[in-house]
């Protein structure tokens, strides 16, 4: 019978710190699974990749300056007690134009209020809409961020009858064109989607100040959307009427926002919402009890509620297989790690695809192979 399970650190460390364990106690329960059951040697761990496996330079800015700048966050890293990118490690889409850096001391927003007013607003994942690169799939991470609620600072302004959305715009003034993006990072909300989504600005990053990078000096964070609706530079916040028409921006990721085709007023865009997700991260060859066995370590993220099981297959036209996330995940806004312990019949090479064991749930990017990762078994 093939195992399945998470091992995440509230298990770990909060276990410890209940049974007041010895180091020697948190190295037995780190080689355990959350169901028990013993993980073995780690022999080796395999790398999963697309079509064609390509080194990808993590921590490293690739592919120009401004809206051309892409850096990755190596997802094979993440671990029970590490599932906070570091702020060295968040991945880029569009570094900061020259004017920002450093930071300029005046802006059209009050900075001074909103770093005053600034609280905790706890870890939130950002996807890049355009994360297809399946030899990493590192435009996303999760940052703890601080910022005022977006409700709280709307309320301050004056709206005008007839308001139904409010647009938000921030600098993007780049000296260098760009080859593949348009200038212009602006995005027109439903004021009601605002409120459900608890949207926020944020002036923090996982403690510190934010970076010219991330968007210092205001970020519009809004939880469960795609990050292109995640407004960097924040300059200008306005009420707009129902005939507002779609930004630049809206246009340029219309199609990877699912939009199925290009809206010409922002009222009929759909939100670009994360719909539930899955991929395998890395591959660990382990020997459990004198026998071969490959643990498979992923991670769920997105949707509008947690999940607790997933399913599985590693060759296409097969049946997926359940399997529980252990132990379920509380939030859906950052990824939560998974495991699948298998037992291959033969050496090749293997495809590796997720999907929602509830066929309830929608999964538009799982439904047409998104996140599928492959990996080569050499010895059974």
């Amino acid at each position: 019978m093939e195992r399945r399970s998470i091992v995440r650190a509230g298990l770990l460390w909060g276990g410890v710190a209940f049974l007041g364990g010895t180091r020697g106690l948190v190295e037995q329960l780190a080689a355990q699974s959350c169901e028990g059951t013993a993980l073995g040697e780690l022999i080796a761990t395999l790398p999963v990749h697309g079509d064609t496996a390509r080194h990808t330079p993590y921590k490293e800015i690739v592919g120009g300056r401004g809206l051309d700048a892409r850096r990755f966050t190596d997802l094979s890293r993440l671990r029970a007690d590490r599932l906070t990118t570091a702020t060295s490690e968040m991945f880029l889409r569009t570094a900061a134009p020259s004017a920002l850096r450093p930071t300029p001391s005046v802006w059209p927003l009050p900075l001074e209020a909103l770093r005053r007013d600034a609280r905790p607003m706890g870890a939130h994942l950002i996807e890049c809409s355009g994360n297809v690169d399946p030899d990493n799939f590192g435009l996303m991470s999760v940052a703890e961020w601080d910022g005022v609620p977006l409700a709280q600072v709307l309320a301050t302004l004056p709206a005008s009858p007839g308001s139904s959305a409010v647009l938000i715009a921030g600098f993007d003034d780049h000296e260098q064109p760009s080859r593949s993006s348009r200038p212009g990072a602006s995005w027109v909300f439903p004021l009601d989607a605002l409120t459900r989504l608890d949207a926020f600005l944020a002036v923090r990053m996982n403690g510190d100040v934010l970076l010219p990078d991330h968007g210092a000096p205001v970020r519009l964070v809004v939880p469960g959307w795609y990050g292109c609706s995640w407004i960097k530079w924040v300059n200008e916040i306005r009420f707009v009427g129902a005939d507002e028409p779609v930004t630049t921006q809206m246009v340029e990721f219309s199609l990877r926002t699912h939009q199925g085709g290009v809206p010409s007023l922002a009222r009929d865009y759909a939100p670009p919402a994360i719909d539930l997700a899955a991929t395998p991260i890395r591959v660990e060859k382990r020997r459990v009890n004198g026998r071969l066995e490959y643990r498979i370590v992923g991670i769920v993220w997105g949707g509008d509620k947690p999940v607790d099981r997933l399913a599985i297959r590693f060759r296409a036209g097969e049946p997926p297989t359940p399997f529980s996330v252990c132990p379920a995940p509380r939030t859906h806004r950052t990824w939560a790690l998974w495991d699948y312990r298998w037992r291959p019949t033969e050496p090749g090479l293997y495809t590796i695809a997720l999907s929602a064991a509830d066929a309830t749930i929608r999964t538009r990017r799982l439904d047409v192979s998104f996140y599928v990762r492959r990996v080569v078994i050499d010895e059974v």
